[in-house]
């Protein structure tokens, strides 16, 4: 299947993520931060992307803007669970700086693999 790159600061968040990307056969590189996202897409490009937006260090929108500088026709998949704002308005930012498509935190499985489906069809 795909090489998925998954960005985010929190351990809970890629672990359960990359349970459900392998669980569907891809394969799963995981970051904690924007910089360690940039080193390892590098060394080993993904096929897709699921970017947090709030991340300690070189944010999601940063992140996005530097992936999408690499390859432009990564698909990228912006998540969060929102801040002082609404996860709503920061998805909407990401899409601004090219992020394909955006899910809500917390991440529901079905909504997961029908973006993927979406794609890879």
């Amino acid at each position: 299947m795909a090489r998925i790159l998954i960005v985010d600061d929190a351990a809970i968040t890629r672990t359960m993520l990359r349970g459900i990307l392998e669980k569907a056969g891809h394969q799963v590189t995981e970051a904690a931060d924007g910089d360690a996202a940039i080193a390892i897409f590098r060394e080993t490009p993904a096929q897709a992307a699921f970017v947090d937006i709030f991340m300690p260090g070189k944010e999601g929108l940063a992140t996005i803007k530097e992936l999408l500088e690499l390859a432009p026709n990564l698909p990228i998949i912006a998540i969060s669970a929102g801040s002082t704002f609404t996860d709503t308005e920061t998805l909407g930012w990401a899409k601004s700086y090219g992020a394909k498509f955006t899910l809500p935190k917390p991440l529901a499985a079905a909504a997961v693999l029908e973006t993927l489906g979406q794609i890879f069809k």
